[in-house]
């Protein structure tokens, strides 16, 4: 099965999510394709496999650490992580941040890990006293819009990488009943 997905992915990365064949898959692992049908009942199921692996590599790289005293470096710290983690493979944020395929959904199995993560951001927004409801939309929308800025327009560059921490420090800013001011950036005036 770890042979499959790799091909998978693989193929997935060169020519496309939705773009590879289970014929294709079965040639890169030297099987006929009703073979796969031993290990996955349909392409769906290999998405969903696909899926799990990613949530769980995203899992690990991102967690959040809520109990992090310095509020400001936590969720720098997380938006920088889950920048990092979406920007460094294209292919699997699509799968895990888009909705690509047409009428795929991950299994709950496969999600759980996505919803861990939620969860763990939820616990570092209410731990720093953030009560908005609209907030963790808010950190979505911003995190996200900077990842699909940097993979559309300047795809292995820097260009919205640099501009992680100003948008947390905005995010605090609106929504942190403590907010500390944000530290004066070099060549700014408040």
């Amino acid at each position: 099965m770890a042979e499959i997905l790799d091909a998978a992915w693989s193929l997935a990365r060169s020519n496309g999510l939705l773009s590879f064949s289970l014929r294709d898959l079965a040639t890169k692992v030297g099987m006929q394709a009703p073979s796969l049908y031993q290990y996955f009942a349909s392409k769906d199921d290999i998405y969903d496999a696909m899926f799990r692996q990613g949530a769980v590599e995203c899992l690990a790289e991102v967690g959040v650490d809520a109990a992090a005293p310095d509020r400001r470096e936590a969720f720098r710290q997380s938006a920088r992580r889950m920048f990092d983690f979406a920007t460094s493979d294209p292919v699997r944020a699509q799968l895990l941040f888009q909705r690509t395929i047409p009428g795929f959904e991950p299994s709950a199995e496969s999600y759980a890990p996505a919803v861990e993560m939620v969860e763990g951001m939820r616990a570092l927004v209410a731990a720093h006293g953030i009560t908005d409801p609209d907030a963790m939309d808010l950190w979505t929308a911003m995190i996200g819009g900077l990842v699909a800025q940097q993979l559309s327009n300047d795809p292995g560059g820097s260009r919205w990488a640099r501009l992680v921490d100003r948008t947390v420090d905005m995010f605090l800013a609106e929504m942190d009943p403590d907010h500390d001011e944000a530290p004066q950036r070099k060549g700014q005036t408040r």
